[in-house]
């Protein structure tokens, strides 16, 4: 593992809020487009506030 991908699972940050996630209500997944790890809060997810992969641009609900 290198040595950014341990700073991000220490500390995720929601792509639609910014707040830090933790939690089993968050969620973490791939973006669809380039793989790119997401992390969304809960509050976000509840109320499919759009977000946007830093890297690619993919936006979703």
């Amino acid at each position: 593992m290198s040595q950014s991908e341990s700073e991000q699972r220490s500390e995720r940050r929601c792509v639609s809020c910014g707040i830090n996630v933790a939690g089993t209500a968050a969620a973490t997944f791939k973006c669809p487009d380039c793989g790119t790890q997401i992390s969304r809060c809960a509050k976000c997810r509840k109320q499919s506030n759009l977000f946007e992969c830093p890297d690619c641009g993919f936006r979703g609900p």
